[in-house]
């Protein structure tokens, strides 16, 4: 069993709480942009840190105001914005909890996390959010307090809570500790009923003053972001935080179709995402340059990108590679910058693994993509990687104030101060998910000599073929997902004779590539599923892949479905993770079909 333990770097202050993390940053930097809105002119408007504070001590008094107590629980849906960080600031400074909703929640959903949370008030943002939410109010008759924000309800409550003193606000923003329940957030719930993780005020504060220290280079009072993943997770609400902590200033843009121009004008210094949005640029950029006839200066472009940051690895680059690049660079790598502002000197990105390739492209862009890893038990992050020394393929040391092991059977286990205190209501499960005072994780990984941690798999996901070979999913997922006509890739094979894999086409990107390769741009998803350009498309995805594996790893068979899998078909969770168990189950047949009829052959394509 290999331990690694990182000392926190910040003395731990157990009195301490969410808010103190905004009125330290008051106290220090009034003047500090926190937050910039956008305008009707396509600009941005600056909010300081004084006003930020002033706006959420003002809701706050509304909350109070209309009857909301210390320790209440109030759900919300709202895309991500400007209001979701205000309110739930607001929310702490009145002494409640806010339980966060997907914004594209069923109605089913959002019932389970209201009553088994116990809420009694719920914040929606749109009519559509409303209207989820009225299908079950019935069902939910603890909740009794409702605001609209597109009816201005937030501008109503900070008017009605005029009359409520500031030592009021004092001795409610004050009464939690850092052990008390700062939110609940529920698991995504790739299988069974979601879990609310309990998230308290020193998982917040602590891991956000130790992650500042550990990545300055990023988080400082000179750096911006745009955030655009949803704030119901865990990873754009734990961002959201440790920039009211570390003086960085945040933009929002919920509406991913104007996220290039949003970047374009607001300029950020560094980003947060998850991989496939890392992708989707990588590939949209390729298409795009296909279409203007320049497809193959971007192809070499990219190879001397990612051949220049290996070299820079190895500690020495030739000449000749640096002269191609600076010519390259100019030419093509400039234009990718200045699309994503000109100024992103870094990005984290988490969820899932980025992969070499894009590793190493996006660094030779001029963008240092920290990887990171955790889960919404952990407050977000586990480990990530230091600016000051990152390694391209791994996820980063632990976090200070964190500690990594890896059990015998292999699976990534953690302790320390962003460690969730269990799961709501659910004891059994609680218990299930420690090992002593280690949360166990369910992921696979191994440590290297410096403490750099690598996630290799699900301990839940590993396939055992009827041959007894173990295979990681991952591992062939990831690298097949990056061609640009490939949506989503599901390995199977558990107890089979060998591994094959169910693919779904990428919408979005399909018809960029069939004009690009002279072919029906108009083609739908079930034609090209059975187009032998298409099938041949994929396949050359799924032989790059299978290069990287052995022979008894690699997959042999793969059926195109027809069909999407998104989170409305309830095949992908609210981070667009795969259902991979509603996914077996409900395309068993088409699996089926390829273990079969005709014997295991080398690279035939199935099309359902």
């Amino acid at each position: 069993m290999k331990q690694f333990d990182v000392p926190a770097l910040v003395e731990a202050d157990p009195s301490a709480n969410a808010t103190d993390l905004l009125v330290a940053r008051v106290k220090e930097t009034p003047n500090t942009i926190l937050f910039a809105l956008p305008t009707s002119d396509g600009g941005w408007s600056d909010v300081t840190a004084a006003e930020f504070l002033a706006q959420v001590t003002a809701l706050a008094k509304g909350f109070v105001a209309a009857g909301i107590e210390p320790g209440d629980k109030i759900g919300i849906m709202c895309k991500t914005s400007y209001e979701w960080t205000l309110i739930d600031f607001a929310v702490w400074f009145a002494g409640a909890v806010l339980v966060p909703i997907y914004d594209t929640s069923a109605p089913s959903q959002i019932l389970w996390n209201l009553t088994d949370s116990g809420s009694i008030g719920m914040i929606t943002e749109t009519a559509q959010h409303f209207a989820s939410f009225d299908e079950i109010r019935a069902d939910a008759p603890a909740v009794t307090y409702t605001w609209k924000i597109d009816l201005g309800d937030l501008d109503k409550l900070a008017s009605s809570g005029v009359a409520v003193t500031d030592v009021e606000i004092e001795r409610r923003r004050t009464i939690a500790h850092g052990s008390d329940l700062a939110t609940l957030i529920y698991t995504s719930g790739t299988t069974g009923k979601p879990k609310g993780c309990i998230l308290t005020h020193s998982n917040f504060v602590e891991t956000s003053r130790n992650a500042m220290r550990a990545i300055p280079e990023v988080v400082n009072p000179e750096s911006s972001t745009l955030l655009f993943i949803t704030m119901a997770h865990v990873f754009a609400r734990f961002i959201a935080v440790l920039s009211v902590h570390g003086g960085v200033k945040v933009g929002h843009q919920a509406d991913t179709k104007l996220l290039l121009p949003s970047m374009g004008s607001f300029k950020p210094t560094f980003l947060l995402a998850v991989p496939r949005v890392f992708e989707k640029v990588y590939n949209s950029s390729e298409q795009k340059a296909e279409a203007g006839g320049k497809g193959k200066i971007f192809r070499k472009a990219a190879e001397v990108a990612i051949a220049h940051s290996k070299a820079v690895d190895a500690g020495t680059v030739p000449f000749g590679l640096k002269l191609q690049f600076a010519v390259l660079d100019r030419l093509v790598l400039s234009k990718i910058r200045a699309a994503l502002g000109g100024r992103v000197a870094y990005a984290v990105s988490g969820s899932a693994p980025l992969g070499l390739r894009l590793g190493h492209f996006y660094r030779s862009l001029g963008m240092t993509i920290l990887e990171g890893y955790g889960l919404t038990e952990t407050t977000a992050p586990i480990s990530v990687n230091l600016a000051s020394n990152f390694k391209i393929g791994k996820v980063g040391p632990p976090l200070p104030g964190v500690s990594v092991r890896i059990a015998d059977d292999g699976e990534v286990q953690a302790k320390g101060v962003d460690v969730f205190a269990g799961y709501w209501n659910n004891k059994q499960a609680t218990d299930e998910a420690f090992d002593g005072e280690w949360f166990r994780t369910g992921d696979i990984g191994v440590i290297d000599d410096d403490g750099y941690l690598e996630i290799t798999g699900r301990k839940k996901e590993i396939i055992a073929t009827a041959g007894g070979k173990k295979v990681a999913p991952a591992l062939l997922e990831d690298p097949i997902r990056a061609n640009p006509i490939i949506g989503q890739v599901i390995v199977v094979g558990d107890q089979k004779p060998f591994i094959a894999a169910l693919i779904t086409l990428d919408d979005e990107m399909l018809p960029v590539w069939l004009n690009n390769n002279g072919l029906d741009a108009t083609m739908t998803v079930s034609e090209a599923a059975v187009n032998p350009r298409v099938i041949a498309e994929v396949q050359s995805a799924v032989d790059a892949a299978n290069s990287h594996v052995s022979r008894a790893e690699s997959i042999r068979k793969f059926v195109i479905l027809d069909a999407d899998l998104t989170e409305g078909s309830g095949h992908l969770t609210p981070k667009m993770s795969i259902k991979r168990n509603v996914i077996l189950k409900d395309f068993a047949d088409s699996i089926e079909g390829m273990y079969s009829g005709s014997p295991e052959t080398e690279g035939i394509s199935l099309a359902h």
